[in-house]
């Protein structure tokens, strides 16, 4: 994997959140642990796109998918065809 080193700054009053965190989620690697976080923030934003999309579908059907039926739906759309 090519790497290359970014720099940003911490806060002190927040130095001890990041620490703790590093430690737990990221064995002890800032890199690491950057790398989880941003798997973790990529998911909330995918799911915040799919609560507005559900949202543009009801408002435009007048009715509310399960979860079931979605995934269905999008199963059928990225499915191959061949």
């Amino acid at each position: 994997m090519a790497a290359r080193t970014v720099g940003f700054a911490v806060a002190d009053e927040d130095r001890a959140l990041l620490d703790r965190l590093v430690e737990r989620y990221g064995r002890g690697n800032r890199s690491e642990f950057l790398r989880a976080a941003m798997k973790v923030m990529a998911a909330g934003e995918r799911a915040d796109r799919l609560r507005r999309v559900q949202k543009r579908v009801h408002a435009q059907t007048g009715r509310l998918y399960s979860a079931d039926e979605v995934n269905d739906l999008v199963r059928r759309v990225l499915k191959p065809r061949g």
